[in-house]
């Protein structure tokens, strides 16, 4: 059985390697400044990055759990996700409206992604 982290701190690690999957912690915009669709783009940027220092991509993503903070604003997130999910591989996924850590937030993901076969 193989356990790794990365990018771990006392609290958390941002990316964990269990038997070939690959998890993600929830990640957040940087810029909290910018509207649902802004925000969302940011933090799949940031999913690709660390699925990259994985190893994998976002090809291989197994599942999705999305949390934003006014489905008033669903739209805009999807519209986002609909533009960077491969075409004919969307995860499963999750997605519901909840109070982030932080208010100027507007949604958080997490992912679960597969090791490319060798």
């Amino acid at each position: 059985m193989s356990l790794s982290h990365h990018d771990s701190n006392e609290r958390m690690s941002q990316i964990a390697v269990h038997n070939g999957t690959v998890y993600l912690a929830g990640q957040v915009p940087s810029d909290a400044g910018a509207d649902m669709r802004g925000q969302t783009e940011q933090v799949l940027a940031r999913i690709d990055a660390l699925l990259a220092k994985a190893g994998t991509s976002k090809e291989q993503l197994i599942s999705a759990q999305i949390w934003v903070t006014s489905m008033d604003e669903f739209a805009e997130m999807n519209a986002a996700w609909d533009a960077w999910v491969t075409p004919g591989r969307p995860p499963v996924r999750a997605a519901v409206e909840a109070r982030l850590a932080k208010p100027e937030w507007k949604v958080e993901i997490m992912v679960v992604a597969a090791l490319p076969e060798a």
